[in-house]
């Protein structure tokens, strides 16, 4: 009996996981595990989209920032669910706390690197087993254009997200014999909440596109690479910018 397969999207509630959610669930027909810390007004209207489309979520909580918090969470999923797997991990919260790095406070430093870092080790880590086991998988980790080219006044947010893509670098070398593979999206300036207090109508003209991209835009890349047809694709870091750092 084969078992019940499921994409897990960290910081699924809103923005770039919601819509990765919705079209991972919707294109690719898997049960959906929304993940969330706080926000569970918005994670709910994840999970309404999803199954008003036909597909099938459930909603799960922890703050990836956490280990303990991480590892009871998804131990009692899987404990509860020994008929399913989760062959997709959607590596996607994460935090800015913007600021020159003469003014920046010690908290903001940390927070931004153990959401983006220890967030991917502590999921990647509790998961990765059962890919192992599995013989198939696909890790995306949602990085930034930040983490390819440096943004001044976010120092903190730039070496997170270099980091991940060094992670998923290393990573895609360590288990692509099991048929898994691991890379990472970048995105540059994206319609979501994270961007809302950012003036548009100067920032675009630093895109040779002219334009903000769209959250679902990333999560039609983010759904490539989590399906068959990215087989031979791993240890990569795709750009999705509009053409602002090519």
């Amino acid at each position: 009996m084969s078992k019940e397969k499921y994409a897990l999207i960290t910081g699924g509630s809103r923005g770039i996981g919601r819509e990765t959610a919705v079209k991972i669930s919707k294109e690719l027909g898997y049960a959906v595990l929304i993940n969330y810390q706080s926000n569970q007004t918005a994670a709910e209207e994840t999970l309404k989209i999803i199954l008003e489309n036909g597909g099938k979520a459930e909603l799960i909580q922890f703050d990836v920032n956490n280990k303990e918090d991480v590892n009871t969470q998804l131990n009692h999923w899987k404990e509860t669910h020994p008929d399913a797997i989760i062959e997709i991990i959607v590596n996607n919260a994460g935090i800015t706390r913007d600021g020159l790095l003469m003014f920046m406070e010690d908290e903001d430093w940390d927070k931004v690197l153990n959401t983006t870092l220890s967030g991917f080790y502590n999921v990647t880590r509790n998961l990765i087993q059962d890919l192992l086991k599995n013989r198939y998988g696909r890790i995306i980790n949602v990085a930034s254009v930040s983490g390819m080219k440096g943004t001044p006044g976010q120092v903190n947010y730039s070496a997170a997200k270099a980091g991940l893509i060094g992670a998923t670098k290393a990573l895609a070398q360590e288990i692509a014999k099991r048929n898994i593979t691991v890379n990472a999206v970048a995105p540059g300036f994206i319609e979501t909440d994270m961007t809302s207090d950012l003036d548009q109508s100067q920032l675009k003209n630093l895109v040779p596109l002219n334009r903000f991209g769209k959250a679902e835009e990333v999560a039609d890349l983010i759904c490539f690479l989590a399906s068959s047809k990215a087989s031979y694709i791993t240890g990569e870091t795709i750009n999705i910018n509009g053409g602002i750092y090519a």
